[in-house]
């Protein structure tokens, strides 16, 4: 049984070097992409989180032609289940699990830098929302936003980005 682990140490030991071996690479070719300058400009996303999700989304524009197209694909748009008269909305259980991974990072990094994500986030939570439920909701809107702001060609506006709809006029009443 000791070599066995001692083998499985010197695998993970192999494959961490792998790793800090390509991310140098990964940074540089990443910064060379046209969307970088957009995608970095999130808060919480980094240039390897960054190139991740680059990588996971893809450089066609036009592969996800809305935002909910996307957010289904990463798994961050609920599913609901209808018969009759009862209705069941839960999270996707098929969904591109890399970049799901990478959504929860990026949303827990988000809370801290930034006012409006992690208002946001507040928000979900006093509506009744679990600790991963309000951080999945968070990950839903900024992909939205990351949709937005990359067919739009902009880069990350705060105020934009987490504004308050304005109430609807009342009508008034006769």
């Amino acid at each position: 049984m000791g070599r066995q682990a001692l083998a499985l140490l010197a695998q993970r030991d192999a494959a961490c070097q792998a790793c800090d071996d390509l991310a140098p690479d990964t940074e540089e070719l990443f910064l060379q992409h046209p969307a970088a300058e957009i995608i970095t400009s999130f808060p919480g996303l980094a240039v390897l989180t960054g190139a991740r999700i680059l990588a996971e989304i893809g450089n066609d524009r036009a592969r996800f032609t809305r935002a909910g197209n996307l957010k289904a694909y990463a798994g961050g748009a609920p599913l609901t289940r209808e018969s009759g008269k009862s209705r069941h909305v839960t999270h996707r259980r098929i969904k591109n699990s890399r970049l799901a991974a990478t959504g929860r990072h990026w949303a827990f990094t988000a809370l801290t830098a930034s006012p409006g994500a992690h208002a946001h986030y507040n928000r979900r939570r006093d509506t009744g929302d679990r600790y991963h439920a309000a951080l999945r909701n968070l990950f839903n809107r900024m992909l939205g936003q990351l949709h937005h702001f990359l067919i739009n060609r902009q880069k990350f506006d705060e105020a934009i980005a987490f504004s308050t709809p304005a109430p609807a006029p009342h009508a008034a009443t006769a």
